[in-house]
């Protein structure tokens, strides 16, 4: 989280989670940040889920063009629908533009 993000293409994936199958999803989702960090245009994620399930993850894009490219990608779609079948209650996905950010070194 050190870096100046200004000017990212953010994707903000907010997830509400079932209870089924822990261990697939957590494969799932250990190949599809190990894929996403070998994609061109990516800069990084951060991720996080509560006990109730609910989760946010932010993956970090140089522009919008390699997000779009990541959502194309034909494993990302495979994983993306066994997720709606089986992992997620609900999802939703939001794109933005950093324009300006700041840190606290704390």
């Amino acid at each position: 989280m050190d870096q100046d993000r200004t000017g990212q293409t953010l994707v903000i994936f907010l997830s509400a989670r079932t209870a089924v199958d822990d261990p697939g999803y957590a494969a799932a989702a250990e190949e599809i940040a190990a894929l996403a960090a070998r994609q061109p245009g990516y800069r990084g994620v951060e991720s996080t889920r509560g006990l109730d399930g609910f989760g946010i993850t932010i993956s970090f894009w140089a522009d919008a063009a390699s997000a779009l490219a990541w959502r194309s990608h034909p494993r990302h779609s495979e994983i993306r629908e066994l997720g709606r079948g089986r992992w997620y209650e609900s999802y939703e996905v939001i794109v933005a533009e950093a324009t300006r950010g700041y840190r606290w070194p704390g």
